[in-house]
């Protein structure tokens, strides 16, 4: 049977942990790296309904792409969600793993699996790293040219947005070229409108970053749920392809935090 290390090595051989952001925290949190697995689940974030999840399905590892502990924890009293799910993993032997940042930056990881979906084509890391340009936060890629307002549909449609907020500063017509980013990636839109891209696709953009930037490129925030979802696939594709055998579900009680009215 798989031993939680051998699973983590595969995802890290994938995702070195050496990509990830200098504030990130990607890595096992939780659990023996020598147990053996009986099942994983794949999330987005660890609830505490995740972690029921989880044990309700015999699944003694769960792997996330946002770390339960992020900012580190000075004690395990039960006050908040998270060292509540660290205590009751610990108490029913389920290891957490996570691979952010590090996700982010691999090629072929989570802003590239935007970019597929989207049908982009000729794909170049956007801000690529200093010691290897094939990794790095962002894409940009061609499109098939398509007016504006049926690309921002086939967004909306792709990514199951609930509410697609959008630039309509932007002249252009058509969309030729895009730049992609997962989670938060606002800060890539000067480099995006620099690289030439029409349009850059990401999530949490702020109100002043479409005052300022509207007129040059068309802004569309998907939402950081809705544009990280895809990490499940990347980690069931990483696993299966090396240990076909090792049974993984996603998560049927994953749901989007931020509620529309």
């Amino acid at each position: 049977m798989l031993k939680v290390r051998e699973i983590t090595q595969v995802i890290e051989t994938f995702a070195p942990p050496s990509l990830q952001e200098s504030y990130d925290n990607a890595g096992l949190q939780v659990g023996d790296p020598e147990m053996e697995v009986s099942a994983v689940l794949l999330c987005l974030d660890v609830t505490e309904e995740i972690l029921e999840e989880a044990i309700q399905r015999q699944c003694n590892l769960v792997i996330s792409h946002h770390p339960l502990i992020f900012r580190g924890l000075k004690e395990l009293t039960g006050k908040t969600a998270t060292e509540r799910i660290a205590i009751r993993a610990i108490r029913e032997n389920v290891a957490i793993y996570a691979a952010h940042t590090n996700l982010d930056s691999a090629w072929d990881g989570v802003s590239h699996e935007i970019a597929h979906s989207l049908g982009l084509d000729d794909l170049e890391v956007l801000e690529p790293k200093e010691c290897d340009a094939n990794c790095g936060l962002g894409v940009i890629g061609t499109a098939k040219p398509t007016p504006k307002l049926e690309f921002l549909r086939k967004i909306k449609e792709t990514f199951s947005v609930k509410a697609l907020k959008y630039s309509d500063r932007w002249r252009g017509i058509v969309i030729k070229k895009v730049a992609v980013c997962g989670g938060s990636g606002a800060s890539l839109i000067p480099e995006a409108i620099r690289k030439g891209a029409d349009m850059i696709v990401t999530g949490d953009v702020k109100y002043h970053d479409f005052t300022e930037y509207g007129y040059d490129i068309v802004i569309a925030d998907i939402g950081h749920y809705e544009s990280e979802l895809c990490s499940r696939k990347i980690f069931s594709r990483i696993i299966r392809e090396k240990y076909p055998d090792c049974v993984t579900y996603f998560s049927e009680t994953e749901k989007n935090p931020i509620k529309y009215l």
